[in-house]
């Protein structure tokens, strides 16, 4: 019983392995002095004219968190979809509590103002 798991057990150690061993090997490897050149900063390959931009709004970091929670429901709506015929009155009522805690955290997301973009 014990010997169909050796294959990955022996699979997560070299994983847990792996990590250290690249990461030392970045270490021992890399440049240990900089010039001034590698030290400018440059923006997409090409020297920088003017001054950085500014920060970034959170607005973007919140339409994209919405953004998530809304494409993770597609991913979960999908197999519901597929297997509807097969689930019966129970999966019907499953995906309705589903949809209503997905409708409520977009009603969350709307009162806070997470979706409003003029402020």
């Amino acid at each position: 019983m014990l010997s169909s798991y050796l294959p990955i057990g022996i699979f997560l150690g070299i994983a847990v392995l792996i990590v250290p061993l690249t990461m030392a090997l970045g270490w021992l490897f890399r440049p240990k002095r900089y010039d001034a050149v590698k030290l400018q900063p440059y923006e997409c390959g090409v020297e920088m004219h003017e001054a950085p931009a500014g920060k970034i709004s959170v607005h973007f970091y919140l339409v994209a968190v919405v953004f998530l929670v809304f494409d993770v429901e597609t991913i979960f709506l999908l197999p519901w979809a597929v297997a509807f015929d097969r689930l019966g009155l129970f999966g019907f009522v499953e995906v309705l509590v589903f949809l209503a805690l997905l409708l409520a955290a977009y009603g969350y997301a709307w009162f806070k103002g997470a979706l409003r973009w003029e402020e």
